[in-house]
């Protein structure tokens, strides 16, 4: 395998495991009028939500001061209640596909075992 290929595969390896392989998924979703359940979807229902609030945990860690300490709840809170106001829309529009969808898939942690090691184990 050449030096290349390496680059290719570990970028696109790498672009898989991120936040900003949800973008394409959800524009490619919204264009064609349907659920984005692939890619991060499949995983968590909201993976830029959870990513954003990652983030603000990171700032509040790195830079501990009352402005970050009172912003981090309040956005937090804030990316919660927008969430939960798309999932109501997505209701709306997708009907059972979406609530199928939210059953199978959790809102911002994704689980920390697979389906397939869920289904070997059987009842």
């Amino acid at each position: 395998m050449t030096s290349a290929n390496r680059e290719r595969q570990a970028s696109g390896w790498l672009r898989s495991r991120t936040l900003a392989s949800a973008w394409p998924v959800l524009l490619r979703a919204q264009r064609e009028s349907r659920l984005a359940t692939t890619g991060p979807y499949a995983r968590v229902r909201h993976p830029q939500y959870a990513g954003f609030v990652l983030i603000m945990l990171g700032f509040l860690l790195q830079w501990p001061t009352l402005p970050t300490l009172g912003m981090f709840p309040m956005l937090v809170w804030m990316y919660a209640r927008l969430a939960r106001r798309e999932e109501r829309e997505a209701i709306t529009r997708f009907g059972d596909a979406y609530a199928r969808y939210a059953a199978a898939t959790p809102a911002f942690l994704p689980r920390l075992h697979s389906s397939k090691s869920e289904s070997r184990r059987g009842p």
